[in-house]
């Protein structure tokens, strides 16, 4: 397998993981980029930026997202729509149970 333009070391990957918990790696084309959770207040902000324009959202959630990776996946039309379609998988919602008491 050959190496990912920019493909983080071992200790980089562990180094995010103790800052921000979970990480996430998106591939596309040859390319890699790490992403960690988003908080309410990126959710918040991506979610207002897509009302009036879909991309948006996806350009939001991917900027306050990034933590590090291919910058190219930031900026290259075709690698950024590859990995938009991935962005909403980013957001776990638990499960919750409302109970008429």
């Amino acid at each position: 397998m050959s190496e990912l333009k920019g493909q983080a070391t071992p200790e980089q990957i562990e180094a995010w993981k103790k800052k921000h918990g979970k990480v996430f790696a998106v591939k596309v084309d040859g390319h890699i980029g790490y992403l960690k959770k988003p908080d309410r207040r990126i959710l918040s902000y991506a979610t207002l930026a897509g009302s009036t324009d879909p991309i948006k959202f996806n350009e939001t959630m991917l900027n306050n997202c990034w933590l590090g990776g291919s910058e190219a996946i930031k900026t290259d039309d075709d690698l950024f729509l590859g990995v938009s379609g991935k962005l909403a998988e980013l957001i776990q919602v638990k499960e919750a149970e409302l109970v008429n008491l």
